[in-house]
């Protein structure tokens, strides 16, 4: 069973000779956002939510299909990049438009008429994470991979964890 800690991961000697990374303990791993079309290695910093045990929970236990809870902060740096809004920070707090060229700015602009972004993942970027879920088999892989939860199935996991 995987954990959540530092870095520690195994070679194991499979039928044929062939060789299985067993992931014992991770901390980071490669989270997609589909709507934005945005991948990401981030910090994984707690197993939030598991269908198939409490337990699971309570240990930190990374397995296939549990809901987790990783850092914003490399999807709050691309958000703010690609649209030229930052994302999570307090109304108060006005920032410099940052300096660009014209055809830079155009393109902005552009992507800016069609921004569209969810009230909850909104609300996760203001308290710095983001609910994702693990889509790879990290003791079988060795690798901790998954993608950021978004409309229905947002709410449905928001809801179950309720």
């Amino acid at each position: 069973m995987t954990r959540l800690g530092t870095k520690r991961i195994h070679l194991v000697r499979t039928r044929g000779g062939n060789e299985k990374k067993r992931a014992l303990r991770l901390e980071t791993g490669n989270f997609s956002w589909g709507s934005e079309v945005a991948t990401r290695k981030t910090r994984i910093l707690e197993v939030v939510y598991n269908a198939s045990n409490n337990e699971l929970v309570r240990t930190n236990t990374l397995v296939k299909g549990a809901v987790v809870s990783i850092d914003a902060t490399p999807f709050r740096q691309y958000y703010g990049q690609h649209y030229g809004i930052g994302l999570g920070k307090k109304k108060k707090e006005e920032t410099k438009p940052r300096v660009r060229g014209k055809a830079a700015q155009q393109k902005v602009n552009r992507r800016l008429k069609t921004r569209v972004l969810d009230a909850h993942i909104e609300e996760q970027f203001q308290v710095g994470r983001l609910l994702a879920r693990i889509s790879s088999r990290p003791g079988q892989s060795g690798r901790c991979d998954g993608y950021i939860l978004e409309g229905k199935e947002l709410d449905f996991y928001l809801k179950k964890m309720k």
